[in-house]
């Protein structure tokens, strides 16, 4: 009887770069060593998802707000800790690279191409007014149902 591979999931709440570098290597890893991967992507978290351009979509006035205060895209994410008005990003951007560590944006596509499952929550998505042309291609919309049913069948779940 052939074994059933392992499940991890993470969901990634943080909108900080540092925290969704870590689950995104998290789940390459767990990849890698044959895992089913499926990250669930909530709150502030969806901006890793997020496209780079400003895609010109008519919303409302507090959607306009949310989209204003977000960034476009996972390089335009801010750290946990020592952001120092985007300057600690740039610092820690400059040692990744120094030590080849691969940007984020990177680890994104990595997963990707790994089959890692990139879900964006579909409730969340509506209360921050985004679209689905503001997100990546090839990412998937469901609700916490959704998360719950992969997360109970998972080996290791993870709050990011």
């Amino acid at each position: 009887m052939p074994q059933q591979k392992k499940k991890t999931t993470i969901i990634l709440f943080s909108g900080d770069y540092d925290k969704a570098m870590a689950a995104y290597i998290i789940a390459n890893g767990a990849a890698a060593y044959d895992h089913d991967v499926t990250i669930f992507h909530t709150f502030w978290g969806l901006n890793a998802l997020r496209k780079d351009a400003h895609i010109p979509i008519k919303k409302g006035f507090l959607e306009k707000m949310f989209a204003k205060m977000m960034p476009h895209g996972a390089d335009r994410m801010g750290l946990s800790r020592m952001n120092f008005g985007g300057i600690g990003l740039k610092l820690m951007k400059h040692v990744m690279k120094k030590h080849n560590a691969m940007p984020l944006p990177q680890l994104i596509e990595m997963a990707k191409e790994q089959g890692v499952k990139l879900v964006a929550c579909q409730m969340t998505v509506d209360l921050l007014g985004l679209k689905q042309e503001e997100l990546l291609d090839g990412i998937e919309f469901a609700g916490v149902a959704t998360y719950l049913a992969d997360a109970s069948e998972g080996n290791i779940n993870l709050f990011i």
